[in-house]
């Protein structure tokens, strides 16, 4: 079965084509580097990092760019609260954002280009707009004439007219209408602002994305990605943009994450209610993160409590523990290894894993299917628990089980890849002395020792494999 993805801008299914055999072009929009990320942010990060690793998966050569916008009204707003420079704020969160990533397991993109650092690509952008005659310069803005280019609202369903009617603020008289918006900010007294050819000033917000998407992948992307919230204007107004300049499309494929939800209600900044990533990363593992922010397809809305969170970080708890026992004998070294070769596998429980395999990926190639492709890892956590209550088993089977895990969390990451803080020296030696403990019934000792583990973390398990550990 091809990878089908839903395309906001055509409302359907489609089979994914790359525009060049073997590559795939991506570009997802990021952060305005004002604040720390919230959870709201952290949705798209992990799914498209997902949708990133599963093109990987599948034989793609995946150049994937993630911008940061560094210059707008909110970071000069929080310049002037800090006291510091535009500059330094952008860095500050730039560095935060980063250290979110590494918490939430979430490779690097290939780039991430920075409005300051491409003021160029964008100014000459805007210019070719101007030549065009879809951008005019009144008072020192530049705006995008929206009436000129005839599918204005195509990607969010909306048109001309139904805007123009929605529109309930006061106007900026220096537009020719209501629904045009700004390519070039005029700069303010004492603001930050670059030469152009309108005067010193500051991009727009949307027109840094069209810019720095065309410089970095060229005049039309394979997936184009963002929050559901983009949708419109930001990603309406990119392809007004990019389209009147290139006559191409933007992106083959868009694609928006639905909305989070806290306690069941919107999350907003009027409510309070907002939950930043490194507050979270703070209270859960990260597996548990991923697992809560994939259970749900990623068009739906996604509801975060407490309780979801529990339920997530018990069912990580779940996989992780039937990975580790499969591990665990795996290093008692029953037979003979030889790569999980499936020549040598038993061919029933070969049947069962090719099994597993083909569901995993029907799912994530059915618009990636995030929670199906997890019940298929429950099926695997199953099928190797009961493989680990025999003891005729073959060290092919096992290794051909770890196998498969390996791809499948490799996609999804929401199990650890190894434990290896369990390898501890000095808490092995303090099991050794509690067992030893136990034989003198030295219970006092014994118990002694239990009480110090605890108070690490540490839970000592009885498998049919013998005594095991690991930390709460």
């Amino acid at each position: 079965m091809p990878l089908q993805i839903y395309n906001t801008l055509t409302r359907s299914k489609e089979t994914f084509v790359s525009q060049e055999q073997g590559k795939a072009k991506v570009y997802v929009c990021g952060p305005t580097v004002y604040g720390y990320v919230h959870i709201g942010n952290a949705r798209p990060m992990i799914f498209f990092d997902v949708v990133r690793s599963y093109l990987e998966n599948q034989g793609y050569d995946v150049n994937y760019v993630v911008n940061f916008t560094d210059v707008d009204d909110k970071l000069i707003r929080k310049s002037e609260e800090m006291g510091l420079t535009v500059p330094e704020v952008a860095s500050m969160f730039i560095d935060a954002y980063n250290e979110d990533l590494n918490g939430l397991g979430i490779s690097r993109a290939t780039a991430n280009p920075r409005v300051t650092d491409n003021m160029d690509v964008i100014i000459e952008f805007i210019s070719e707009l101007e030549r065009k005659g879809f951008a005019y310069e009144n008072g020192g803005d530049v705006f995008y004439r929206t009436n000129k280019f005839e599918d204005y609202g195509k990607l969010s369903g909306q048109n001309i007219e139904e805007l123009q009617f929605g529109i309930r603020i006061d106007v900026d008289e220096r537009k020719e209408n209501p629904e045009d918006f700004v390519l070039w900010k005029g700069a303010k007294p004492g603001e930050i602002h670059w030469n152009s050819p309108w005067g010193e000033g500051r991009p727009g917000w949307h027109i840094e994305c069209s810019a720095m998407s065309r410089h970095l992948l060229g005049d039309t992307i394979d997936i184009h990605g963002g929050g559901q919230d983009l949708k419109f204007p930001h990603h309406e107004c990119e392809v007004a943009q990019s389209e009147a300049v290139t006559g191409k499309s933007l992106a083959n494929y868009w694609m928006h994450n639905g909305y989070i939800n806290i306690d069941g209600e919107k999350m907003s900044k009027s409510l309070g209610n907002g939950i930043l990533v490194k507050d979270l990363r703070s209270r859960y593992k990260r597996e548990a993160l991923r697992y809560f922010m994939l259970s749900t397809h990623y068009r739906n809305p996604l509801n975060f409590s407490d309780d979801t969170m529990d339920q997530a970080e018990r069912s990580v708890e779940r996989i992780s523990n039937a990975v580790n026992n499969l591990r665990y004998r795996l290093q008692e070294g029953e037979g003979a290894s030889n790569g999980g070769d499936q020549v040598n596998v038993t061919p029933e429980w070969n049947e069962k894993l090719q099994h597993i395999k083909a569901t995993f990926h029907a799912k994530m190639q059915d618009d990636f299917n995030t929670p199906d492709a997890i019940t298929a890892i429950f099926e695997w956590v199953s099928e190797v628990n009961g493989l680990l209550q025999r003891t005729d088993v073959s060290h092919s089977d096992l290794e051909a089980a770890e196998k498969l895990f390996a791809e499948m969390n490799g996609v999804l990451r929401i199990a650890a890849e190894a434990e290896t803080e369990l390898l501890d020296h000095d808490i092995e030696a303090l099991i050794q002395e509690r067992v030893d403990a136990r034989k003198a019934k030295n219970w006092a000792r014994a118990d002694e020792i239990r009480d110090q583990l605890d108070a690490e973390g540490i839970l000592l398990e009885d498998t049919p494999q013998g005594m095991r550990w690991r930390r709460k």
